[in-house]
C-alpha cells in the first residue's frame, strides 16, 4: 500500500480484530491510550445502507504530550488526537496507518510544537516497527 505524504503504514498478516488489539497494545507501550474509535464501515451501513470493508479510525492520545501541545497552542486541539487507521485489505492482511504528526503539526507555528511532533513521530515509528516485527513495542 502506498505511503501517504501525511502518514506512514505497515501491513500485517492478521485479522482486523487482532490488528486493532496489537496496535492498541503497542501504542500503550509508548504511553498512548485510545480516546475514540470510529467504525467507518458501520457508519456507512447505518447512514448510507452501504457495505464497506472494515475500516476503523483510532484516536490515539498521550496525555503528557497532549498537555504540552495544548499549553503551546490552546487551539491545537483541532489537530488532536492523533489518528491511527486500521483497514482490512480483504486479502488476509490489514494495513495500520499512522498520521505523521510532523507533517500535520507543521501547520502550527508555535515554539516547542515541532519538538513534540518529532517525539510523537518517533513513538509511532517504534509502534510501526514493533507491529512489523510481530512483537510488543519497547522504549
Amino acid at each position: 500500500m502506498e505511503q501517504p505524504k501525511y502518514g506512514f503504514n505497515v501491513i500485517l498478516s492478521v485479522p482486523m480484530d487482532t490488528a486493532i488489539e496489537r496496535t492498541t497494545a503497542a501504542l500503550g507501550e509508548e504511553g498512548f491510550g485510545i480516546l475514540s474509535e470510529i467504525d467507518v464501515a458501520a457508519a456507512f451501513k447505518k447512514k448510507l445502507d452501504l457495505d464497506h470493508r472494515p475500516y476503523r479510525i483510532l484516536g490515539a492520545c498521550n496525555p503528557h504530550l497532549a498537555r504540552h501541545a495544548i499549553e503551546a497552542d490552546p487551539n491545537i486541539g483541532l489537530l488532536l488526537p492523533c489518528n491511527v487507521l486500521v483497514q482490512d485489505n480483504q486479502d488476509g492482511t490489514c494495513t495500520v496507518g499512522f498520521m505523521d504528526p510532523v507533517a500535520v503539526m507543521a501547520l502550527v507555528d508555535k515554539p516547542g510544537v515541532e519538538a513534540l511532533a518529532s517525539d510523537v513521530r518517533e513513538r509511532f515509528e517504534r509502534v510501526r516497527q514493533a507491529l512489523e516485527a510481530g512483537e510488543p513495542a519497547t522504549r
